[in-house]
């Protein structure tokens, strides 16, 4: 029997490596606790969930019998190769006990870049989901190269998140939540600032990358795009159902709050793709971007990178500090023939900048 007053229609889950994986052996009983949760939310609250899913390096290490991370890519293509296959495997079967489906989705940062590539995976994603299947996605780490890897499933996790317009992304992990000074639970987040960002710290794991520095770093896109988000451990006894029927109650974990909503494409524009190069802007143009305004020819100091018409930037002021990222309607080569000039149209149209 379904129940009412849920809070959240549709959950994103981040499972790391830690916690599917020992470094030896599969976490069988971690596994099954959060699959039989994914099971519960559906059946009680109707919740739709997407699973965003590390491991398959780590169990590809574990099949060539290698103890650390490869430093080269080519090997750790190949344990991605080998890891993926069976990653997929243990979750088939896993979800088939609870008489649940799961589908694999495989991403990269040029599925983000790209605007058609964008819709299709949303698409893709989202029919899934109507059609009752968990999709578990993650990195394409068989075929990405530095200048597309998203450099770990936190980040991944939380533009998944805005790209299936998610109401809450669960990162769980090994650790209770975010850590001051004191080693004391810090319940709520309301902003990512320097105090926040100076009590995460670097992951030591030899199988995997991250740690609390990129799981901060998620959660902050997440709250920019108006999606509360959960860094608890997988360990706590039916978390997943406490955190999604109640995440300001909850008492496991650290909650952000979310600050702003996002329509889809400005989303895209701030998060789905990495900037092609970037505009210095003077205090005055600042000033008008800030307010709203489109991004005029003559307030534009500099250029720096290479990008062509139509591609996103990154905007800074004199300090080099990124504000606001935009669609630039030239490329950076006739950008700087024109740059402090005055030109007929705007460089970025108020509607295709994001402040950020």
């Amino acid at each position: 029997m379904k129940q009412s007053g849920r809070k959240s229609k549709r959950v994103v889950i981040k499972i790391g490596s830690s916690v599917f994986y020992s470094g030896k052996n599969l976490k069988i009983g971690n596994i099954f606790e959060i699959i039989s949760g994914i099971s519960a939310l559906g059946q009680l609250y109707d919740t739709e969930v997407v699973v965003v899913s590390s491991g398959a390096i780590a169990l590809g290490m574990n099949i060539m019998g290698l103890k650390a991370r490869p430093g080269d890519l080519t090997t750790l293509q190949a344990a991605a190769a080998l890891g993926q296959n069976e990653l997929m495997d243990k979750y088939s079967e896993f979800f088939k006990k609870f008489k649940l489906k799961c589908a694999q989705i495989l991403l990269t940062w040029d599925d983000f870049s790209n605007r058609r590539r964008y819709l299709n995976a949303r698409n893709t994603l989202v029919k899934l989901l109507e059609l009752g299947v968990v999709p578990i996605v993650n990195e394409n780490d068989t075929v990405s190269t530095e200048e597309i890897k998203f450099g770990d499933n936190d980040k991944l996790s939380a533009l998944v998140a805005g790209l299936v317009n998610a109401d809450l992304l669960v990162i769980l992990s090994d650790v209770e939540g975010l850590l001051d000074k004191d080693k004391r639970l810090v319940r709520v987040v309301s902003e990512i600032n320097t105090q926040i960002k100076e009590m995460a710290s670097p992951s030591g794991r030899k199988t995997s990358v991250g740690g609390m520095v990129t799981k901060i770093e998620a959660a902050k896109i997440a709250m920019d795009s108006g999606i509360r988000c959960v860094i608890t451990n997988a360990r706590t006894k039916a978390i997943i159902l406490s955190v999604v029927r109640e995440p300001e109650q909850n008492k496991a974990g650290t909650l952000f709050l979310p600050k702003k909503f996002l329509k889809a494409r400005h989303h895209w524009i701030a998060f789905g793709t990495k900037p092609k190069g970037r505009i210095i802007v003077d205090k005055g143009a600042k000033t008008a971007l800030l307010a709203k305004k489109s991004l005029l020819c003559v307030g534009i100091l500099g250029v720096s990178g290479n990008f062509d018409a139509g591609e996103i930037i990154s905007i800074t002021g004199v300090d080099n500090h990124e504000f606001g990222r935009g669609k630039c309607v030239l490329s950076s080569k006739d950008l700087e023939k024109i740059k402090g000039c005055r030109y007929e149209k705007e460089i970025v149209h108020r509607d295709n900048i994001v402040i950020l």
